[in-house]
């Protein structure tokens, strides 16, 4: 899913490269949850607002490189460790820092995502204007 989701971000993102090689990995109903403090905040629904989701970090991130990734749990709830180097677009600024997630899977479907960001205010900082 991780290779699908860089190829799809190189490939120019939402608006600009089809969701249909990332469609497989989610249930139609999958939920995403992100911390509601992000410039990409709040609770996505579906393929549809997973799109959108993408969308609103690609405003954000003018980078995005999920460096290093280590499954720390491999029955569902999946728990991925991964360590992100990302430059935010209205600023520039560049940030190193670990995700943890985790990941339902049910019938071989992503059904649910929980990222947590270790320190959700330096994201804001970075992305924000002085």
């Amino acid at each position: 899913m991780y290779a699908a989701e860089a190829e799809y971000l190189a490939a120019g993102g939402p608006g600009s490269a089809s969701f249909a090689p990332l469609a497989p990995f989610f249930a139609p109903d999958v939920v995403l949850y992100q911390a509601d403090s992000l410039p990409y905040g709040g609770v996505w629904r579906g393929h549809e607002g997973l799109e959108q989701f993408f969308r609103a970090m690609s405003r954000t991130w003018d980078t995005f490189d999920m460096e290093d990734q280590k499954v720390l749990a491999t029955t569902s709830p999946l728990v991925v460790l991964t360590q992100v180097r990302a430059r935010a677009r209205t600023t520039g600024r560049e940030l190193h820092f670990p995700i943890l997630q985790a990941i339902t899977v049910e019938d071989g479907h992503i059904t649910e995502v929980r990222p947590f960001y270790f320190d959700t205010a330096a994201i804001v900082d970075a992305c924000s204007p002085a």
